[in-house]
């Protein structure tokens, strides 16, 4: 039988990677979406100047943002690989285990 303490970080190491991951997907679906809505708003020559502006700073602001994600990501699969690697043993035939590997197999799909 598995540590509880162990089932308890691995359970929650992988919340952390599939909540990264949501969120890394969200910026990245915003940022397309507000790429459409500025391309959209640069051809409308009716469009207001200070809108246009502030949509490109929004823009902005998520592209910044994927970097970090990204990196968070990473960290927090690196940190999950390392405890399911030293547990393997222990973790073997767990659900946790399984929402692990779950997770990061997703982390890799580009």
């Amino acid at each position: 039988m598995a540590d509880p303490a162990l089932l308890k970080e691995v359970t929650i190491k992988t919340g952390v990677l599939k909540r990264l991951l949501k969120e890394l997907a969200y910026y990245k679906v915003e940022a397309d979406k507000e790429q459409v809505q500025l391309d959209k708003m640069k051809g409308d020559p009716n469009a207001d100047e200070y809108m246009v502006k502030k949509h490109a700073e929004v823009l902005q602001e998520t592209r910044n943002v994927i970097p970090y994600s990204t990196q968070a990501v990473k960290k927090a699969v690196d940190d999950l690989t390392k405890v399911v690697e030293s547990n393997r043993a222990i973790l073997e035939g767990t659900k946790q285990l399984e929402a692990a590997l779950e997770q990061i197999k997703a982390a890799e799909v580009p």
